[in-house]
């Protein structure tokens, strides 16, 4: 599958802010956001006010980017949105924030989604006591999300074990005991803290 594979600190460059894909890196000083708060390239302190389009493009690209999903993947979970039942910002969020590889990392499993679709990726989770491999799997309320033998022995793993220190959002919740997770609901918008405005993106795709 296709991947970006260049420098992940660029992308925050370029939207302006952090987009914390880097786990422990972004809450440091050592942050290129910090050191160089303008967007890459030679003129970026020259650039015009953008466009209306250009601000619902770049709406859209921040959240793709915040889940690390590619364009093509991006459009089929709008498409889905769309003919869902409810908002369609609010279900696209939805949909975004029950990827496997997200939850994971909501629970604490790894410090970034980058990490998170690695553990995934390679065989360290499993749902319901089965081991899945695919990071895009949308995890249902109910499930429960816990790392297999051989994830069990991953060093973010191992440090959650022993501190059991974390913070959830409220559609989740965690046994420290039996190091598992499970999605209590789907997040209310309010749940989801991602710095975008979803209307935005429906413009964008509706335009």
């Amino acid at each position: 599958m296709a991947r970006y594979t260049g420098p992940v600190c660029r992308l925050c460059r370029r939207e302006g802010m952090k987009l914390y894909l880097k786990g422990e890196k972004c809450y440091t000083e050592k942050c290129p956001v910090h050191k160089r708060p303008v967007p890459p390239g030679m003129h970026a302190q020259s650039r015009r006010k953008p466009s209306e389009f250009g601000v619902r493009l770049r709406e859209k690209q921040k959240l793709r980017r915040i889940y690390g999903v590619l364009e093509t993947q991006f459009k089929t979970y709008f498409r889905q949105a769309a003919k869902a039942k409810g908002v369609t910002g609010v279900r696209l969020l939805q949909l975004l924030e029950t990827r496997l590889d997200n939850v994971v990392y909501r629970l604490g499993f790894a410090t970034s989604r980058k990490e998170a679709r690695q553990m995934v990726l390679h065989g360290h989770v499993g749902i319901n006591g089965h081991k899945v491999t695919i990071p895009s799997f949308q995890v249902k309320p109910g499930q429960v999300i816990a790392p297999t033998a051989r994830g069990r022995e991953h060093p973010r793993v191992k440090e959650l074990a022993q501190t059991g220190l974390r913070t959830l959002p409220s559609w989740l919740e965690f046994n420290s005991t039996a190091l598992e997770g499970r999605v209590l609901a789907l997040p209310a918008r309010e749940e989801i803290d991602v710095p975008v405005s979803e209307q935005l993106i429906v413009e964008h795709y509706s335009r």
